[in-house]
């Protein structure tokens, strides 16, 4: 087992360079920021890339499939938390369970999909290192959500969908946000927001800016 504290590269200190970094790139709240920083992210990429964690990269985790660059996680933690306590929180793509840990930080549940068997694996072998209680992880197909756990207070998508999914939007609570990536070549980030006036809902859209993610793919394997 590698050690969560780190040494050289993977050291708090340039765990806290990285904070720095995400200032400098416009990550204003602290509760994100704080979260970052207290989650190892060195143990949740391969050994051989693990003095490359905390640069500002995605890197490879297998399958196909890659660990967002920290602004990245950053920006869509911010955006989901909109400076308030989060409680239900729905991810889709677990990954290495990076994403996920932050989040675990920043909401009291965190319900996690993953459609590739061996990611729920190594993700949970990750989270026990770091001794996370409040996450529930499920290999299944994201696109459908978990509309028997929901509504959710937030949703993040972390793989690029070809449109924003009605199964999905319709899993958030009133007041609930959505952070999800949309496009095929040219994606963008875009904020769904679940708004409730006089008893009418409505599902506002804002475009964020340009991401680049792994597609999202229905189906597990």
């Amino acid at each position: 087992m590698r050690s969560t504290s780190g040494i050289g590269m993977t050291s708090q200190r340039t765990r806290d360079r990285m904070l720095s970094r995400l200032r400098e790139q416009g990550i204003k709240d602290e509760v994100t920021l704080s979260a970052m920083g207290e989650i190892p992210r060195h143990i949740f990429v391969d050994e051989a890339l693990a003095t490359r964690a905390y640069e500002d990269v995605s890197l490879p985790i297998g399958f196909g499939q890659t660990i967002s660059q920290p602004y990245t996680v950053a920006k869509m933690t911010e955006t989901l938390r909109a400076g308030r306590p989060l409680g239900k929180v729905l991810e889709i793509g677990t990954g290495c369970g990076y994403q996920t840990a932050v989040l675990s930080k920043v909401a009291s549940e965190v319900y996690s999909l993953e459609r590739i068997s061996p990611l729920v694996m190594k993700a949970r072998k990750h989270l026990r290192e770091i001794r996370m209680s409040n996450i529930k992880l499920k290999h299944a197909d994201g696109t459908m959500g978990l509309p028997d756990f929901g509504p959710f207070d937030g949703i993040i998508v972390t793989a690029a969908a070809s449109h924003i999914p009605d199964e999905l939007v319709h899993q958030l609570a009133a007041g609930g946000r959505m952070v999800i990536p949309v496009g095929t070549d040219e994606q963008i980030l875009y904020l769904i927001e679940h708004i409730v006036n006089n008893g009418t809902s409505e599902f506002k859209k804002t475009k964020l800016e340009p991401v680049k993610f792994v597609p999202l793919l229905g189906g597990t394997n």
